[in-house]
């Protein structure tokens, strides 16, 4: 089970608020990848009332939230759109366009759907060099804008690839670039609508690439990127589970596949049902711990598609039955208190916070704890 406290995401969202400062700079809640593993439509409802706007990966991803009855600003960030541009136009989605060849077919959808004129946003590469067009390529790419009537620039934007690194000067640099982008559009006397170009560090770090927006992402969910200074941010998710068989095994008996995994003293094994197929990634086997008891316990062996095994013989009383967490707080019996955070388990399966909690799978139910609304 992953319990999500949707009261922690909107003070988290007061924290990242405070640290940017500015009343004029809004908060661009990114809920892409179904909110990082949280539930894209669960956390928008909770974020309503304390953000700008929403951004989003997947056309697909600002559909869902539309039908949901989410009527704020929704930005696509992907810009990867298919056979979709009719979809981002019906459902009042901002798209951001990296390819001048997207701006024919958005003129040609709100033509078709008898629209009012579409605002887009276009994506400036200053450095990442995943997507966005280059500063020699925007000429092109405007004198395709100003063929279609039914399409504005409403924004600019762009990605910084190192905001949360040591050094600031790549950022720096990036947007010494960007603000070229912003000159070259003055010139040909077009203005550059909403900028935004920050992600959680970059708002944190750099007051001067704050703009009008901030893309606030893994910070709402709790997680202070490298080099930010900021004041304590909630936890939103803890998995939970509970133990479905104990067994004693001897010194030297094998535990899961591949024979390679033998304990090295007599050994309680508890069994718990969840596994690499949930997000609870085999790269953690026999480096993880999980808390039972208010203890950590060690994971066993490979992690399995469906189970983990893990030693609890040093926890007192244990049962089957019992409450086990894989991420989050737990205070035993005794009193004795741990938790267990996502930048633990990053670490132990060699990996960033995004990844673990975006990974955790559809078939662990997610229980909404707090009306996120205080």
């Amino acid at each position: 089970m992953a319990e999500i406290d949707l009261g922690a995401l909107r003070r988290n969202a007061d924290v990242l608020r405070s640290a940017v400062g500015s009343a004029k700079t809004g908060l661009l809640a990114v809920l892409k990848a179904d909110a990082y593993g949280h539930g894209a439509v669960a956390c928008a409802r909770a974020l309503e009332k304390k953000v700008w706007g929403f951004a989003v990966s997947l056309v697909e991803e600002g559909v869902e939230l539309r039908r949901a009855g989410i009527e704020l600003p929704i930005i696509v960030l992907g810009c990867y759109y298919g056979l979709s541009h009719r979809d981002v136009v019906a459902y009042r989605l901002t798209p951001v366009v990296a390819d001048g060849k997207d701006l024919g077919r958005f003129a040609r959808a709100a033509d078709e759907l008898s629209a009012p004129r579409v605002g887009i946003h276009l994506k400036a590469d200053t450095g990442m060099s995943r997507l966005g067009v280059r500063l020699h390529q925007l000429d092109d790419v405007l004198a395709e804008l100003r063929r279609h009537s039914g399409l504005y620039l409403s924004g600019l934007c762009t990605h910084l690839y190192d905001a949360d690194g040591e050094d600031a000067t790549p950022t720096e640099e990036q947007l010494v670039r960007l603000s070229q982008f912003v000159d070259k559009l003055q010139a040909e006397g077009l203005k550059p609508g909403i900028i935004h170009a920050a992600n959680t560090a970059g708002a944190v770090r750099f007051a001067e690439a704050r703009f009008d927006l901030v893309r606030a992402g893994i910070g709402l969910f709790g997680v202070a990127p490298d080099h930010t200074e900021l004041a304590t941010l909630w936890p939103v998710m803890t998995l939970r589970t509970k133990i479905i068989a104990l067994r004693e095994l001897p010194s030297g008996e094998n535990v899961s596949y591949g024979g390679k995994t033998r304990v090295v003293r007599s050994t309680l094994c508890a069994t718990l049902p969840v596994g690499y197929a949930d997000g609870y990634t085999r790269r953690m086997s026999s480096a993880a711990y999980v808390l039972c008891g208010g203890q950590r316990c060690k994971v066993l062996a490979p992690i399995t598609m469906d189970m983990t095994m893990v030693d609890v013989t040093d926890v007192p009383g244990v049962k089957v039955g019992d409450d086990v967490v894989l991420l989050g707080a737990q205070t035993g019996p005794s009193g004795h208190s741990d938790r267990i955070t996502l930048s633990e388990l990053a670490s132990w399966a060699q990996t960033i916070p995004w990844e673990i909690c975006t990974v955790v799978s559809k078939r662990v139910p997610r229980i909404y704890i707090g009306d996120g609304r205080t």
